[in-house]
C-alpha cells in the first residue's frame, strides 16, 4: 500500500508535465481542470484505504487482547493443574497457553507493523493533499494570467483595426446619422407642407375681405 503514493504522486507528475508540455492544447485552463478532478478522485481512494488500515488495526488490537487475555488464563489454569498434580489438564492447558502465546505474538507484530504503515501512509497522504492543493492555487494563476493574456489579445486587434481604419468607423456612423436626419426632416416638411399652404390661403383671404 505504500507504494500507491509514490505510483499516484509520479503519474501526477507525469500527466502535469505532458499538460503543460503539449503546445496544441486548445483550451489548457478546460484540460487542467479535468486533470486535477481525477487528481482528487485519487485522493479519494487513497483516504479510503486509509481508513480501512485504520479499521484493520482496530481488529488487530482487538486479536492481540483476546490471544493474551486466553494465554494468561491457560497458564494459570495450568499451574492450577499442575499443584493439583493433574499432568494430562496440566499438559493441555500448557498446549493450548503455548499457541495463544505465539498467536499474541503474532497479532501483536502484524499490529505494530500497521502502524507503522498508518504513520507513513498519513505522512503521504499529507504531502498529496498539499501539492493538489498547490495544483489548484496554480490553476489559479494560470487563469488569471490567461484572462490578461485574452484581454491584451482583443483590446490590440482593437487598437489594430483603429490604426489601420483610424476614422472608417466614425465616418460610416456619421453619414449613417446624416442620412437618418435628412429623410426625418424631409418627412416632416411634407407632412407639414399642407397645413402651411392652408394657412397661406387663410391670410390672404382675410387680408383680401379687410381691402
Amino acid at each position: 500500500m505504500t507504494n500507491i503514493f509514490t505510483r499516484i504522486k509520479e503519474s501526477i507528475s507525469a500527466d502535469l508535465h505532458q499538460l503543460l508540455d503539449d503546445k496544441e492544447q486548445k483550451n489548457p485552463i478546460t484540460a487542467l481542470n479535468h486533470y486535477l478532478r481525477q487528481a482528487e478522485q485519487q485522493k479519494l481512494k487513497v483516504k479510503k484505504l486509509l481508513e480501512r488500515q485504520y479499521k484493520l488495526k482496530e481488529k488487530f488490537t482487538t486479536e492481540f487482547h483476546q490471544a493474551q487475555d486466553h494465554a494468561n488464563k491457560r497458564l494459570k489454569q495450568a499451574n492450577i493443574a499442575k499443584a493439583a498434580e493433574e499432568q494430562e489438564l496440566h499438559d493441555f492447558a500448557m498446549r493450548e497457553y503455548e499457541e495463544y502465546h505465539l498467536r499474541a505474538e503474532r497479532v501483536g507484530q502484524a499490529r505494530e507493523e500497521t502502524v507503522e504503515q498508518i504513520d507513513q501512509l498519513e505522512s503521504k497522504y499529507k504531502e498529496m493533499d498539499h501539492k493538489i492543493k498547490d495544483m489548484h492555487l496554480k490553476r489559479m494563476e494560470l487563469m488569471g494570467r490567461e484572462n490578461v493574456a485574452r484581454a491584451n489579445e482583443q483590446m490590440n486587434h482593437i487598437l489594430k483595426d483603429s490604426a489601420d481604419h483610424p476614422f472608417s468607423k466614425f465616418s460610416e456612423l456619421e453619414q449613417f446619422i446624416e442620412n437618418l436626419e435628412n429623410k426625418v426632416n424631409q418627412a416632416y416638411y411634407h407632412s407639414t407642407f399642407d397645413h402651411k399652404i392652408a394657412q397661406l390661403e387663410k391670410k390672404l383671404q382675410t387680408e383680401n375681405k379687410s381691402m
